[in-house]
């Protein structure tokens, strides 16, 4: 892979390496061995795409009516030709845009950190590092994908962009791209999530999208669940229902997703690809790779470039973990089905707890979907992603004890890979293995602090889905 030859280059570069250094100075982030930091000039230049790799390949999308695979034109109608492209796309590495890049760089390259006092809280052999994606403008992961959309959308001569989201990372990841490349946003917001995390909806207008809490009466869709149920709390399967049929009835209106689908985890494997590096730099290598599952993308982007490591032989270990109280993965079926409620999108592959299936209103606001990102899904069909259900109150419990220790405090997604992470250390501690365990904190919980303060009063339910026989 080719090094990246920008703009950014001399005295921009200089410049924005200072700017970090005097950003993690003047926030007291770590300035130590244990924080490991890639210049600007080794951000990833291009995407990796695993699709030419996969052991099996994954299942086309399939038209509702034939059944049969879909074509490029049945997605032009809300999405740009070049991320369609990438959606199918053959090719191992897809070079990043320099205008994505420049963006990117703002917050990219991420830290990598090793959780030393985590450690020996509890007394664990184990290397513990995780990939601190809260850094950039939306707090999250998001962006990563986020940016490439909006700017192969602004190329198509699009003016707006429709999209859903959960906790509200997706929405103002998305708010946050068209504000740098002009575009308008229109933000369909999950209503648990739009009552329970009002600061999201406030930085999604500062950026300057319209937010509104769906089941909206805006749309066909979100009209249909309301007058089934008034009092819907909605899901991200209704959200998407609304944002495509946003966008497939007005004109210079595309739909933008920020998980599930290919193009979106080939954007976020610039987290595995960065992590890569910096393992390297620790004098390490990972042994177990941990992700939050919703949709799959930030799990997806970091452990795609690890890929082949596992199959050429390394007993490494990539561990998805998603709420018990949606569990696609654990307890959904490996199927076709629509990637929204009221079935307007392609038939997709994927585990799937059924479009129609609305999650109760845990606070992890990003993983309560019904299906899992087809790569994912075929991962873990063939036994190469092993998936982990866990309950909400464990999820805060380790949320705490990592942020007394280390800091920051976690976005509850997030906090479900912190969670398997300490019992992935505990389980070293109890076999004396010194393995390095690798997560992602794909983003801080700072607008999710009414979450805690639910835990604190013991307020918050463990509830375990179970599926109809």
């Amino acid at each position: 892979m080719g090094r990246y030859q920008s703009p950014i280059r001399g005295e921009r570069e200089n410049a924005i390496v200072h700017h970090h250094y005097m950003e993690r100075k003047c926030l007291k982030m770590p300035m130590k061995s244990d924080s490991i930091y890639l210049p600007v000039s080794e951000m990833p230049a291009q995407w990796y795409n695993v699709l030419p790799d996969l052991p099996t390949p994954v299942d086309p999308p399939l038209n509702p009516a034939t059944k049969q695979p879909i074509g490029p034109e049945a997605l032009s109608a809300i999405f740009p030709m070049a991320l369609i492209e990438q959606e199918v796309s053959k090719e191992r590495w897809i070079p990043i845009p320099d205008e994505v890049l420049e963006i990117l760089s703002l917050w990219r390259p991420t830290p990598l950190i090793r959780a030393t006092h985590w450690e020996a809280q509890l007394e664990t052999p184990a290397k513990i590092f995780y990939k601190y994606e809260g850094t950039s403008p939306a707090g999250s992961h998001k962006p990563n994908t986020a940016v490439a959309q909006a700017y192969y959308n602004k190329k198509a001569g699009i003016k707006r962009l429709s999209t859903e989201t959960g906790a509200g990372q997706w929405g103002s990841a998305l708010s946050f791209a068209c504000c740098k490349f002009g575009l308008q946003c229109t933000v369909y917001m999950v209503k648990i999530s739009y009552q329970q995390k009002p600061y999201r909806r406030s930085l999604m207008h500062t950026w300057g999208a319209e937010v509104f809490a769906s089941p909206t009466d805006r749309t066909n869709a979100g009209r249909a669940v309301l007058a089934k149920d008034p009092g819907c709390l909605g899901s991200l399967g209704i959200a998407i229902s609304e944002a495509v049929e946003d966008a497939a009835t007005h004109d210079g209106v595309n739909y933008s997703l920020g998980s599930v689908l290919n193009h979106v985890l080939l954007h976020q494997t610039v987290i595995g690809l960065e992590t890569q590096k910096q393992l390297k730099m620790a004098g390490t290598t990972a042994d177990v790779l941990i992700g939050c599952c919703g949709g799959g993308s930030n799990f997806g982007g970091l452990i795609l470039p690890f890929i082949g490591e596992k199959l050429e032989g390394k007993p490494i270990r990539f561990l998805g973990v998603e709420p018990k109280a949606c569990p696609s993965m654990t307890r959904g079926k490996f199927d076709y089905d629509f990637g929204d409620t009221a079935g307007m999108t392609p038939l997709l592959k994927m585990f799937t707890l059924g479009h129609n299936f609305v999650p109760a209103g845990i606070h992890a606001g990003g993983l309560r979907y019904h299906g899992m990102a087809p790569i994912i899904s075929r991962l873990v069909a063939d036994k190469i992603v092993e998936p982990v259900a866990v309950y909400q109150t464990d999820v805060f419990d380790a949320a705490v004890q990592f942020a007394r220790t280390e800091g920051i405090v976690p976005a509850p997604e997030s906090a479900h890979a912190i969670l398997v992470a300490r019992n992935e250390a505990l389980r070293c501690k109890r076999e004396n293995k010194p393995e390095t365990i690798v997560f992602e904190l794909s983003g801080h919980g700072f607008f999710d602090m009414g979450a805690y303060d639910a835990y604190f009063a013991g307020k918050l339910e463990d509830i375990e889905h179970e599926p109809e026989t």
